[in-house]
């Protein structure tokens, strides 16, 4: 099983960063995806979530309106499309996939909103 997080970088407060996370390994369209992040001293939080059909989404009061998770089940594939981007939303971003009691997670990848 993996999942491989790509897409994240510096940018500026106000710009947009699209994340990636590309799963192998295991039935994708099983799975629900989610985003997650870790700020520095902080614990991992909830980012977004989007149900195995992709029929249903939630998102983090803190990302509403901004964040926009997708799934592509043809490529094995789930986004999170970030924009108006805020110094506080700097953090690793992690992708999780499960099912049940299985559960996998990404190696992470850093995002850094920052003038």
């Amino acid at each position: 099983v993996q999942l491989v997080e790509s897409g994240g970088g510096l940018v500026q407060p106000g710009g947009s960063l699209r994340l990636s996370c590309a799963a192998s390994g295991f039935t994708f369209s099983s799975y629900a995806m989610s985003w997650y992040r870790q700020a520095p001293g902080k614990e991992r939080e909830l980012v977004a979530f989007i149900s195995s059909a992709g029929g249903s989404r939630n998102y983090a009061d803190s990302v509403k309106g901004r964040f926009i998770i997708s799934r592509d089940s043809a490529k094995s594939t789930v986004y999170l499309q970030m924009n108006s981007l805020k110094p506080e939303d700097t953090a690793v971003y992690y992708c999780n996939a499960r099912r049940g009691l299985l559960d996998y997670w990404g190696q992470g990848t850093q995002v850094t909103v920052s003038s």
